[in-house]
């Protein structure tokens, strides 16, 4: 394996087929910069790559999870120009939306399951992001919040698309149109959370251990569990169904089964090899 690259926003420890991304500006609040936005899909990316990863976890530092958006990003005239013609502004910012809406898109698209652990703080971006994880852990001080509406925007990378789909429309509704916060209780209540934990420790301790039993699986098997769980949260019960098939004729190989059986008689935990890594079209 590669080495992982070094990030501003990040620290990255790769153990037991784990990797666990921790936000690292505690001292600002772990608000999401410039840097964030450029390297959250790239460390997706080089984790996907470049590690024998079978599974991610993200967690936090410092008093919150993360404030979200950093207000600098749109400040800088080069990027979201505030003069000139209106119409070409307007596309501008549309691009820049699209971009901003990739970047958290980034945990959908590797085929690795992203395990988000919370505590203190999930404001704005932070909860838009940890609505595109697959799995949402807290500690009890944690709360939640779509603080765009209180700022007098709508929230536009992700949570109005994603969070219907993860508790009550009507819930999400009021959230959005109040901006209030919503504690771990309730999320948990919701169904958003899997699960709330007393402190943070506790929380990562029990979410690695989540992580432990993803990673033991066959790592085609969770891979192919995330492909259609995806798809079918997009498409019809008919179109995911077919999808269905078609993967399960072209993915399905009796090989993990078996190794899964035969670990089985003999009491031992299965070893299932690693995927072919992702490499660029034209690997230099």
């Amino acid at each position: 394996m590669s080495e992982l690259s070094s990030y501003e926003s990040f620290s990255i420890e790769v153990k037991d087929h784990i990797a666990h991304v921790q936000f690292s500006r505690p001292e600002a609040l772990n608000t999401m910069n410039k840097a964030f936005w450029l390297e959250l899909p790239r460390c997706m990316q080089d984790i996907e790559a470049n590690t024998d990863a079978r599974v991610i976890v993200i967690s936090s530092t410092g008093k919150h999870f993360s404030a979200g958006m950093d207000l600098g990003v749109f400040s800088d005239p080069k990027a979201v120009p505030m003069n000139g013609d209106p119409g070409r502004m307007a596309e501008n910012l549309r691009r820049v939306v699209l971009q901003l809406q990739d970047t958290l898109t980034s945990l959908e698209k590797i085929r690795l399951p992203v395990l988000a652990a919370v505590h203190g703080g999930c404001i704005g971006g932070a909860l838009d992001l940890v609505c595109a994880a697959d799995s949402r852990y807290c500690t009890e001080d944690a709360y939640f919040t779509i603080k765009e509406t209180e700022l007098g925007m709508t929230a536009d990378v992700g949570t109005l698309q994603r969070l219907p789909k993860l508790m009550p429309e009507g819930v999400v509704r009021e959230l959005a149109y109040t901006g209030r916060k919503f504690s771990a209780a309730e999320a948990q209540n919701l169904g958003f959370v899997n699960a709330v934990y007393p402190d943070q420790e506790a929380m990562l301790a029990a979410v690695m251990a989540i992580a432990g039993q993803i990673a033991a699986n066959s790592p085609l098997a969770v891979t192919g569990c995330k492909e259609m769980l995806n798809y079918s949260r997009d498409h019809s019960v008919e179109d995911s169904l077919r999808y269905m098939a078609t993967w399960q004729a072209g993915m399905f190989r009796p090989t993990d089964m078996m190794k899964s059986f035969q670990a089985k008689a003999q009491k031992q935990a299965p070893q299932y090899d690693a995927l072919f890594p992702v490499k660029p079209l034209f690997d230099q």
